[in-house]
């Protein structure tokens, strides 16, 4: 007789509803005295911005925009440079600089290299912030920095308007800076320019919301969810859709993770563009992507070592591409365990003598309260050294974000890292084991204690 289909679900256990994730908006914004947020910066510092862009291309004086080499960084300097030009800027006197592979915009060959092209007036977009020389050697040239990443720490002379630094004189120095790092939810340095831009000139949210989205999504993931107080970008998403919108991510960030370093290609290809689709068919950026997708595919499969205590999983690879990052977000979704928070992804290939790392919070780990803290754990780890390993580490040690954070450091330093973080050595076993194998009676039959009979 059939079993009815009733009765084969009688006793069968109802399956466990998974949380949902957590989306990225679902923070508390940080709020002023009236009780209203302070979103995507301080309103000080946005106006700030806002009054040096209308001063730049009102004054029709050469201008360099020295934008990241990623989707966030790229889309951001676009944003610019077409306010710019709505604002009524002539199109021949806007510039790019796209800092060289292995370079920051600190140092010193990309300091002489930008001041060689005599700007009056520099917008750096999302390269990170740290305490360094003036941007350049110019008291005349102007300049903004626009950023997201955690820091406290600037270029010389640099005019900072947020909740941290209200001592701070107000007059306008040789640089001035407006960043998103402390106003959750945190705005992506694409989204932060779009808010700074949007009300300079009608036409933006229209002819800029697509590149808002490419570069948000670029950093933030394809599942956001644009809740408030990020912008309803219902619009945007009803002329562009999403998929093309995270094609056009992947498309854009290819360049520059290959050998190449084929930078200025994504660049022209965005400040050509009038919608995410004009992306999607560049021969160049196909093939890069296609470059990019087998190279990740050679060195995804490395199997991942441990930390003593499973906090973190770390891969080694070698390659010349820059796939860490990539890979590390791959197997941030894969790998579950109630110890795991972070994945390290480690490429000694891409620059020779050092290691260049990505760290991304498992998913697993994403919802846990306290949030886990990348920079800080990397920090920490380090710090357990009594010598002076951090300061060998360098600048490059922990920077980018709380949630996806990294370096570039000698490879040697690194192995010290990695013992400090006790990298591929055995849990001490269980208290619960030791007590069992206590416990265990022992055989009392054998050859020993037979032949000790008398």
């Amino acid at each position: 007789m059939k079993r009815k289909a009733t009765d084969s679900g009688r006793d069968s256990k109802p399956k466990r509803q998974r949380e949902p994730d957590a989306d990225y908006c679902d923070v508390i914004p940080r709020k002023d005295g009236h009780g209203n947020a302070i979103w995507p910066a301080s309103e000080q510092s946005i106006k700030g911005a806002r009054d040096f862009l209308k001063e730049c291309a009102a004054s029709q004086s050469k201008t360099l925009i020295v934008p990241d080499k990623d989707a966030d960084g790229l889309d951001a300097g676009v944003i610019i440079c077409k306010t710019l030009i709505a604002l009524g800027m002539s199109p021949d006197l806007v510039g790019v600089h796209l800092v060289g592979k292995n370079n920051n915009v600190h140092d010193e060959a990309e300091r002489v290299a930008m001041l060689a092209k005599d700007p009056k007036y520099i917008i750096i977009v999302d390269q990170g912030s740290r305490a360094a020389l003036p941007v350049v050697d110019s008291m005349s040239t102007k300049c903004l920095i626009i950023d997201h990443h955690l820091s406290d720490e600037f270029p010389e002379n640099a005019t900072v308007r947020h909740h941290l630094l209200q001592n701070q004189p107000h007059q306008l120095k040789h640089s001035q800076v407006v960043s998103a790092c402390h106003y959750p939810p945190v705005a992506t340095s694409t989204l932060l320019t779009y808010e700074i831009c949007k009300p300079l000139h009608s036409t933006i949210a229209s002819a800029c919301g697509f590149l808002c989205a490419i570069g948000t999504h670029g950093d933030l993931g394809n599942t956001l969810k644009w809740k408030p107080p990020f912008p309803d970008m219902t619009e945007v998403f009803k002329t562009h859709t999403k998929k093309a919108v995270n094609d056009a991510v992947a498309l854009i960030n290819a360049p520059r993770r290959t050998s190449k370093f084929d930078v200025i290609s994504a660049w022209e290809a965005l400040l050509a563009a009038k919608g995410p689709k004009d992306i999607l068919d560049n021969v160049r950026l196909l093939n890069a992507r296609a470059e990019i997708n087998e190279e990740v595919e050679k060195q995804t499969h490395t199997p991942p070592k441990f930390s003593k205590d499973g906090k973190i999983a770390v891969l080694r690879i070698n390659s010349e591409m820059q796939v860490h990052g990539v890979i590390a977000t791959r197997w941030a979704g894969y790998l579950n365990s109630k110890a795991l928070e972070i994945i390290m992804v480690a490429n000694s290939g891409y620059r020779p003598g050092y290691v260049n790392f990505s760290c991304r919070i498992a998913r697993s780990a994403r919802s846990r309260d306290p949030p886990v803290n990348i920079i800080a754990y990397l920090k920490a780890a380090a710090d357990i050294d009594t010598g002076d390993l951090v300061e060998r580490m360098g600048e490059s040690f922990a920077r980018g974000h709380k949630e996806a954070s990294g370096g570039i450091i000698p490879a040697a330093e690194f192995e010290e890292l990695m013992a400090l973080m006790k990298i591929g050595e055995k849990p001490d076993p269980k208290s619960d084991d030791v007590a069992k194998k206590a416990k265990a009676s022992p055989q009392k039959n054998n050859l020993m204690n037979y032949f000790g009979k008398k």
